[in-house]
Parts: C-alpha cells; sequence; structure tokens
C-alpha cells in the first residue's frame, strides 16, 4: 500500500522523484540525549509522516514519546528520562520504580509485576537462597538493549520502519530471561505494531509474568474524554469507597485535580472474533484518540491505572499476563507461567492513533455494549487463567 502523506498519496517513485533521500520524508534515526539524567541514553526516532514516536533504547526499547501532527498523546512522569546507571531497584523498599518511570509504554515484568512481594526463589539453583525480593513491577523497562538493527525496508510501494532488540533479564544462580522485541510502523500509517518474545535462554524452571504499562497524557486526556473497552465485569477496584467518595468512576476522566488519590480497575472484557482486545481513550473535543489492540489468549486481563492528581495527570491502559491480585496470589491459584529451558511466550500488540472517533466506538461497541455504570460494583471474581503449564 502506498503511503498517504500530507493529503496525496504517492508511490516509491514519486517520493524519490521529489527529493535528493526520500528519508525526508520518514525514517528511523539513532541519537544519544546528552544532558541531565537522560545522558548517554539512546534513542530511535520514528518520522512516519502524521506520527512520530521515540524509542528509548537504553530503556527496555519501551516507547517514550508520541506524537500525531505535532500533538503529544504519551504521559511525561516528573521524574522525567532516567538513565539506567543511575536506577536502585531495591530502593525505597522497592517503590523506587516510581524514580524512573515515564513514557508512552513501560513494559512489566519479566518474572514479577505489581507490587513489591517477597517469593519463595524455587527457581534458583542455589540453597542459600530461600525467597527472592521483588519491587515494583519487575527489572525489565530499566535495562539497555542490544540493539540489532533498525531502519527502513521497501516492499513495492510500501515503506516499513523498523527496529529491533534484545534486552536479557539474568542473575547467577537465578533467571535467565530474554526479551526479543521488534517495533514497526508503515510510512503514512496512525498505528505502531509491536511484537514481543520472552524467550526463557536458561536451563531453569522460570516463573514469568508480563504486561504493557501504557500511559496516555494531555491534551488528549482531558475532562470529558472516555474510557472505552468492551467490558463485560469489573473484578476488582482499588479502594471502593475512595472511588466513590473522589466522584470519578473509570469511565468519564475528570480534569486534573489537586488531592487526588491513585485509583485501579481489572475489567473484564470480551475478545472481537479474531481474538484481539481493544481498548481506547477518547477525546471528543480535540478529535483524536489512543488506541490499544492486544490478543486475549496472550494478555487476557485489564487493569486501567488513573491518576488525576495535579502535577502527574495520566491514564493506563494495561494488558497482563495475570490479575491484579499479583505473583503470590499467582502462585497460590496455579496460574503462574513457567518457562521451561528455551521455552518462549509471545505478544503481538498494536497501538493506533484514532481519527474516526464514531467508526472506533462503533467497533468496540459491537464486541460488546460497554456498562453506563460509572461506578460498577466490583464482582470479587476473578476467572481462572487456564493453559498455564504447572513447572515449580
Amino acid at each position: 500500500m502506498m503511503p498517504k502523506l500530507y493529503g496525496e498519496t504517492l508511490s516509491r517513485l514519486d517520493l524519490a522523484r521529489m527529493s535528493g533521500d526520500a528519508r525526508a520524508f520518514g525514517g528511523v534515526r539513532l541519537m544519544t540525549l546528552g544532558d541531565g539524567l537522560e545522558r548517554g541514553i539512546r534513542l530511535l526516532e520514528f518520522r512516519a509522516g502524521s506520527l512520530r514516536f521515540t524509542v528509548a533504547v537504553d530503556r527496555a526499547m519501551d516507547i517514550l514519546e508520541l506524537e500525531w501532527q505535532g500533538v503529544p498523546l504519551h504521559w511525561s512522569g516528573p521524574s522525567g528520562l532516567r538513565s539506567a546507571s543511575l536506577h536502585e531497584y531495591e530502593g525505597e523498599g522497592g517503590f523506587s520504580w516510581g524514580r524512573s518511570f515515564t513514557g508512552l509504554l513501560v513494559t512489566c515484568g519479566l518474572d514479577h509485576t505489581l507490587g513489591p512481594a517477597e517469593v519463595p526463589a524455587s527457581n534458583y539453583n542455589y540453597p542459600g537462597v530461600k525467597t527472592i525480593r521483588h519491587g515494583l513491577h519487575g527489572r525489565v523497562s530499566t535495562i539497555p538493549a542490544r540493539l540489532t538493527g533498525y531502519g527502513e525496508r521497501w516492499e513495492g510501494d510500501r515503506c516499513i520502519l523498523w527496529a529491533e532488540g534484545e534486552i536479557r533479564q539474568a542473575a547467577t544462580f537465578g533467571e535467565n530471561l530474554t526479551l526479543y522485541r521488534r517495533i514497526e510502523c508503515d510510512l503514512g500509517s496512525q498505528e505502531i505494531r509491536l511484537s514481543d518474545r520472552v524467550v526463557n535462554t536458561g536451563f531453569l524452571n522460570t516463573p514469568h509474568m508480563f504486561f504493557y504499562h501504557v500511559n496516555l497524557g494531555a491534551p488528549l486526556l482531558a475532562e470529558g474524554a472516555r474510557y472505552l473497552a468492551p467490558i463485560t465485569d469489573t473484578p476488582w477496584a482499588a479502594h471502593e469507597a475512595r472511588y466513590r467518595d473522589q466522584g470519578v468512576g473509570y469511565q468519564t476522566i475528570p480534569a486534573p485535580q489537586r488531592h487526588f488519590s491513585e485509583q485501579v480497575w481489572q475489567h473484564e472484557t470480551k475478545a472481537d472474533p479474531q481474538g484481539e482486545t481493544h481498548v481506547a481513550l477518547v477525546n471528543p473535543r480535540l478529535g483524536l484518540g489512543f488506541m490499544v489492540t492486544t490478543r486475549k489468549d496472550q494478555l487476557p486481563c485489564l487493569y486501567e491505572w488513573q491518576h488525576f492528581q495535579e502535577g502527574g495527570y495520566a491514564l493506563g491502559i494495561e494488558p497482563s499476563t495475570h490479575h491484579v491480585l499479583g505473583d503470590t496470589a499467582a502462585r497460590d491459584r496455579g496460574e503462574m507461567i513457567w518457562l521451561g529451558p528455551q521455552e518462549e511466550r509471545r505478544y503481538d500488540s498494536r497501538f493506533t492513533v484514532l481519527t474516526d472517533l464514531g467508526a472506533a466506538e462503533a467497533r468496540i461497541r459491537a464486541i460488546h455494549p460497554q456498562p453506563q455504570d460509572d461506578y460498577p460494583q466490583p464482582s470479587g471474581h476473578f476467572r481462572p487463567l487456564t493453559g498455564r503449564p504447572q513447572k515449580e
């Protein structure tokens, strides 16, 4: 398919005729930041026409910034982009993760997600280690990647912008997990494709947990914006009394608030006939939205993170391998994923800028009508997660 740029559909030959270098219209380039806490971090900048985004190579190849026609859609946290070399994983009782938390996509895992926890070290081949302490959301997001390639590839008149890398989380006597990540988008498109493989590159049975912390901010996040998902149930909400006291439900976005305390929900969703789940934030006033598409068989659970405090103001769309109950509950319920030697799990996702909000909402509602109640009563029913190999 030929790229559509600046209102025109252009072939590869058209672009070549109009410039000495077709990369003037889009491409991928590598740069290194040079000041403050972000000094030394490598970024890949993807320029795809109206869509521009950056990938933080030295932060697990997570997506940092995303703009559509110059409008930022991502969230920028107060910590800013911070070099992985400055991160103290064990600090602050495991909550130091918040000092390195910013950007559109923050990957959580690879062997632990959610809150700090001390769990059995049964996967460690070391008699002196009985338990292991995990920090908030695991280690992977602050591990630099080995960049294995990037660039532009033409297939006829279709130009694919791409990058690949490897992120290894490993310890002597412990886990040896590698995340193989590929990021793609087409020149002139509105969509980013993310393909992840998590492989046990070691020889010990190893627990695996994984989710995407997709963070949206102003001006897309604004009073009156709406959260859309094919929700069939809400099993859990953090501090149920809190969301009623604060007057903020799961669906309608308020303006930034001075004393807002974070709210987290877990929703049960229905997949479309292709097995995909679609979740979006739409802003009718701006005429823009953003949709996260994942596979239900890969990431069966969904959290919604609300951080509407002044000076923070973020919404998180968070598809996950496990329930919000956490690491210990996953073990107790027999739902922990155990990867044997050389075993892997795949995750295929798309991030799409929405410009036709009516069509996007109709698509989601056709899968399952969204509940009208902005304050659903949590059911407490966490459906069993099946197909999990038990190899502890």
